[in-house]
């Protein structure tokens, strides 16, 4: 059976992808900040709080793309329609 989804829930969605958002920043800004820590001179090193805002930045501009797809998706599907799947009843047995 052919399906379509009619609406995105925007908070929830935003939600969702703003942590994996800052979760997925923390595998790149780690490993960057520990390698400049190591070859910068102390005078030049990076602050810590680097490692702490870039995260919470994230957050927020991947909740606040999130919420604007979702709406415009929610608009838009009116006009175009949603995304298409295939959906098949599970064997009972």
């Amino acid at each position: 059976m052919k399906l379509q989804i009619e609406r995105l829930s925007p908070h929830q969605n935003a939600k969702v992808f703003g942590v994996l958002m800052a979760l997925g920043s923390l595998v790149f800004l780690v490993p960057f900040f520990l390698f400049a820590l190591l070859l910068a001179p102390a005078e030049q090193a990076p602050p810590v709080w680097m490692v702490l805002i870039f995260p919470v930045i994230y957050l927020v501009v991947g909740y606040l793309s999130m919420v604007a797809g979702c709406a415009l998706y929610n608009v838009m599907f009116k006009y175009v329609g949603g995304f298409e799947y295939i959906a098949q009843p599970k064997d009972a047995g």
